[in-house]
C-alpha cells in the first residue's frame, strides 16, 4: 500500500475520539491481559467502546481503523510500514487499538509478533468465527474476549437520561416511567446509532451491510434470493422450533446442508442464534431441531412483520439477548413440556426460565407452569422463573418456589 496515503488515513483517525453523547460500556479489564478482543455485531458501539478504553490508557496513539475505504489495498505485508507511522508519528509506544482487523487475511500473525515483544492490544472485529479460528490458531490462552451487543435496558435507560434506583424501591411515578421506557425500548432494540436518530431507512441500511458485506462477500456467496427468503422466514418466526431440513423445504434448498452452511455464516455475523435443545448426549443436540432468535428488536420489525399476538415470542427474544449478555450458556428443554430456556453452568443446569406475555388466562398459566415445573422437576431445581410483561408475584407449586417478574424489571437487576 502506499505509504503516503497510510500515513494521511492515520492523521485523519487520529481525530477519532469519543463523543459528548456516546453512552460509556466500559467494563473493567485484567491489567495482566495482553490482547483484549472486542467482539459483536456490526454498529453495535465496539468502536465507541475501544475509544473509550483508550482514554483509560496513558498511551492512545496507536490506533487505527481496517474498516475505511482507502485501505482496501491494505495487506498483512503493510503492518510493518504501519508500525514504522505509528513510531515516526508518534514516538514509542507499547499500546495499539486495531479497529475490524478481521478485514486483512493473516492479521492475527502481526498480533502475535506485537504480543511476543511485550505490547498490549486491543482489536474489534464483527466475525464470531473468523476471531476465534485466527485467536485460537496463534494466541491460544492469551487473550481476553468480551462481546458487545446492542443497548441492554440498563444503557438504554442511560442513553435517554432516566435514573432509576434498586428496583424494589420505586415509586408508582418511577414504575410507569420506567416502564413506559420499556415499552419504547421493546418497540426500537438496542443499536445506538438508530436510536438517535429513530430513521427506520438506518436499519434497513443497517441490515444490508451485514447481509452483503459480512455474509456474502466474506463468504463469497452469490444466491442472494436463498439468503433473503432464509432471513425473512427466520425473523417471522423466531422462538419457534426449526431445523435445517424444514429450512431448506422452506427456502426451496436441495440440500440441509447448503442451510446449515448459511446458518452458520449468518451467526458468525452476529445476525442471528440458534439455540440447541438440552441433552447429555452433544450428537442429539446436533440433531434436534433448534430455536432462533436475532440480534435486535428493531432490526427484527424491521425485517418481518408482526402481529401483537407475536409479542411473546418477541419478549422470548428480548430474554434470550439479555442471557447473553450476562455470559449465560443457554438451551431450551423439551421432554414432556417444553421451557423456553434453561441455562447450564459446568456440568449442570442450574435455572429454568418461562416466558410469557401474560398468565393471566388460565389455559396460558397451566401451559407455562408445566413446561416450568417439568423442566425444574427432570433438573433436580428447587425454583422457577416465569418472566411476563407486567405481573409480579411468586407462588409454590408442588413445593416448588416460582417467581413471576416482569421482563424490564428483571432486566434491570
Amino acid at each position: 500500500m502506499d505509504r503516503q496515503i497510510l500515513k494521511e488515513v492515520l492523521l485523519d483517525q487520529r481525530a477519532l475520539s469519543l463523543k459528548p453523547d456516546d453512552v460509556l460500556r466500559y467494563q473493567p479489564i485484567a491489567e495482566d491481559s495482553e490482547v483484549v478482543v472486542l467482539s459483536g455485531v456490526r454498529r453495535c458501539g465496539k468502536s465507541t467502546l475501544l475509544h473509550e478504553i483508550r482514554s483509560t490508557q496513558n498511551e492512545s496513539d496507536y490506533f487505527f481503523n481496517f474498516d475505511d475505504e482507502r485501505v482496501l489495498k491494505f495487506t498483512v505485508n503493510d503492518f510493518q510500514i504501519l508500525t514504522e507511522l505509528f513510531i515516526e508519528l508518534f514516538g514509542t509506544q507499547n499500546t495499539y487499538y486495531f479497529d475490524e482487523i478481521q478485514n486483512i487475511e493473516g492479521w492475527e500473525r502481526y498480533i502475535r509478533r506485537l504480543r511476543d515483544y511485550g505490547s498490549k492490544v486491543f482489536i474489534t472485529g464483527s466475525n464470531a468465527s473468523m476471531l476465534s479460528r485466527e485467536l485460537g490458531t496463534h494466541l491460544t490462552g492469551r487473550y481476553v474476549r468480551k462481546e458487545l451487543f446492542p443497548f441492554s435496558f440498563k444503557e438504554f435507560l442511560r442513553f435517554k437520561g432516566v435514573d432509576h434506583p434498586e428496583t424494589g424501591l420505586l415509586s408508582t411515578n418511577e414504575k410507569s416511567l420506567i416502564k413506559g421506557q420499556f415499552n419504547v425500548y421493546f418497540e426500537s432494540g438496542g443499536f445506538p446509532a438508530y436510536l438517535k436518530s429513530g430513521n427506520n431507512e438506518y436499519l434497513k441500511s443497517l441490515y444490508e451491510s451485514i447481509l452483503y458485506r459480512d455474509v456474502m462477500v466474506r463468504n463469497n456467496l452469490t444466491n442472494e434470493k436463498e439468503l433473503l427468503e432464509l432471513v425473512y422466514y427466520f425473523s417471522s418466526n423466531v422462538g419457534k422450533l426449526m431445523s435445517y431440513n424444514s429450512l431448506a423445504k422452506v427456502v426451496g434448498v436441495k440440500n440441509a446442508s447448503t442451510i446449515s452452511n448459511y446458518i452458520g455464516f449468518l451467526q458468525d455475523s452476529y445476525l442471528i442464534f440458534m439455540v440447541n435443545k438440552y441433552d447429555v448426549s452433544l450428537k442429539k443436540q446436533m440433531q434436534n431441531a433448534k430455536k432462533g432468535y436475532l440480534i435486535d428488536l428493531g432490526l427484527l420489525r424491521t425485517l418481518a412483520f408482526h402481529h401483537t399476538e407475536d409479542n411473546g415470542r418477541l419478549l422470548e427474544n428480548l430474554v434470550f439477548l439479555e442471557l447473553k449478555r450476562r455470559g449465560k450458556e443457554i438451551y431450551y428443554h423439551n421432554q414432556k413440556r417444553e421451557c423456553d430456556f434453561v441455562i447450564k453452568e459446568k456440568t449442570k443446569i442450574v435455572e429454568a426460565i418461562q416466558v410469557s406475555w401474560s398468565i393471566e388466562d388460565e389455559f396460558t398459566y397451566k401451559r407455562e407452569l408445566a413446561g416450568l415445573l417439568d423442566a425444574v422437576n427432570i433438573f433436580g431445581l428447587k425454583e422457577g422463573l416465569i418472566l411476563t410483561e407486567s405481573i409480579d408475584r411468586e407462588i409454590e407449586v408442588e413445593g416448588v418456589r416460582v417467581r413471576v417478574k416482569p421482563v424490564w424489571k428483571w432486566m434491570l437487576e
